[in-house]
């Protein structure tokens, strides 16, 4: 059965984001892009929420094409362009969006249902409110963190919701030149160490 692994960064003090969204504090740099594309080599699908989506079409499908476009840009654009994308949102339509699915309901069932298929990890990167649905329903396999250098003091939580005991393992750890550090964590069965 395949994964869904989740990775976000997060602030020490747990925060995806600002109180109105904020990113500009995430730290990114070249290690950490090596990292995300040895990710995404072992994923063919991109789960997401509609903001995240919206945010991703507006910049990754062309982005290879840039004239200073940097090898990670070229890479992740190669990757987003022929990578499954499903969507997970209440309120976007459409039927005609290339290689995307748009997942409205029935959320347990739909995410089981692409475990299933045969094929490579469903990859979350950021999406903080796909992913409180997605733990609220203990849909995660994998969570990674990205763990930046700073205290937001207030913003949009890295758990919400969470409505039982999740055991985890870690798996690994990195720590990047920017001062970021990555936990990745397995999802535990109860009862195993």
């Amino acid at each position: 059965m395949r994964k869904v692994k989740l990775f976000l960064h997060t602030s020490l003090d747990g925060f995806v984001a600002g109180t109105n969204g904020e990113m500009e504090w995430i730290n990114v740099d070249g290690g950490i892009f090596d990292f995300t594309g040895k990710l995404t080599d072992n994923a063919d699908t991109y789960l997401m929420g509609r903001a995240t989506f919206q945010m991703m079409e507006s910049y990754w499908p062309k982005a290879c094409e840039q004239p200073n476009a940097s090898r990670h840009d070229i890479e992740h654009s190669k990757w987003y362009n022929q990578v499954a994308k499903v969507v997970i949102s209440n309120s976007m339509q459409g039927n005609n969006l290339p290689n995307t699915k748009i997942i409205s309901g029935n959320l347990k069932e739909e995410i089981t249902k692409l475990k299933q298929l045969d094929g490579k990890d469903i990859i979350i990167f950021g999406s903080p409110t796909a992913a409180h649905s997605l733990m609220k329903l203990d849909l995660i396999d994998e969570y990674g963190l990205f763990v930046n250098p700073i205290l937001l003091g207030k913003g949009i939580p890295m758990f919400s919701d969470i409505t039982q005991t999740l055991n985890l393992k870690l798996s690994g750890s990195k720590t990047f030149s920017s001062g970021v550090i990555s936990l990745q964590y397995e999802r535990q069965t109860m009862g195993k160490n």
